[in-house]
């Protein structure tokens, strides 16, 4: 795809959290990336269940949470201009279905640490070594003890101490993300089963190489598949922005450039 004078590539980000995560996750990666493209405008966008919609009842499938994120880009005026997408996890399964279903609105996009349940087997999308691990955490009551344990999942740095859980910790108590609406997320993302049309944008894949939580291989069956770009992080784990925000803005301002 190549656009004209009027480039929107870069100019117009919409940016999607994973599995039981908000917009307030992306913590310090946001001002990085506002750096990086100054004079872009950058949205983060809730799934339904999560952040200020952590009230709402969260759809149990990807095709319906489309929906429901589409609609809240529409109310704030973002798809008067072609999006770039970028999107973690389950939000990446998010961006690819309305790559699918809305092509008109998003002008490129780039997937980190996701999955398609028609690609990869279950073991790998929610990597078996771990299962231990996630059910104690999913029983684990105390907020600050089980944002510890999705720090230790989802995060390979290891001088994070107790700032970021702490800080993890006030978001869970300010906007509460229920049990049943995590169960319905990953109901939605264990469904999720996208056809085999590739979408025309052009479609970035990154993944962390010591993904504890879903295994690099997903990343690998979407790239072979779909003859997608794909570029790896030698040591990151699941939250890539978090591990290495500087590598990120790195593949993605050599990716945009490209396609300028």
């Amino acid at each position: 795809m190549r656009f004209g004078m009027n480039n929107p590539i870069g100019k117009n980000w919409i940016l999607l959290r994973g599995l039981a995560r908000e917009s307030a996750h992306w913590g310090a990666f946001i001002p990085q990336l506002q750096a990086a493209f100054p004079d872009a405008t950058i949205t983060l966008l809730d799934l339904p269940g999560t952040g200020r919609f952590y009230l709402d009842v969260s759809p149990s499938s990807i095709p319906a949470i489309v929906e429901q994120v589409r609609h809240q880009a529409a109310a704030q005026d973002l798809l008067k201009q072609p999006v770039t997408l970028l999107a973690l996890s389950l939000g990446g399964m998010v961006a690819w279905e309305w790559l699918r279903s809305y092509p008109k609105d998003i002008c490129t996009a780039t997937l980190m640490n996701t999955s398609f349940s028609n690609l990869s087997p279950f073991y790998q999308r929610l990597r078996w070594q771990i299962y231990q691990d996630f059910i104690a955490m999913m029983k684990t009551r105390e907020v600050y003890q089980r944002e510890v344990q999705i720090m230790q999942l989802t995060s390979n740095r290891t001088n994070q101490g107790d700032t970021l859980p702490l800080q993890w910790q006030k978001i869970q108590q300010e906007h509460p993300i229920s049990l049943i609406n995590s169960v319905r997320q990953i109901i939605a993302a264990a469904r999720y089963k996208p056809s085999d049309l590739k979408p025309h944008q052009p479609v970035l894949l990154l993944n962390g190489g010591e993904d504890r939580l879903v295994s690099p291989a997903c990343s690998e069956a979407i790239q072979q598949h779909y003859q997608l770009e794909l570029r790896r992080h030698p040591w990151a784990g699941h939250d890539l922005t978090l591990d290495d925000g500087d590598w990120v803005i790195a593949q993605l301002k050599s990716w945009l450039d490209n396609l300028l």
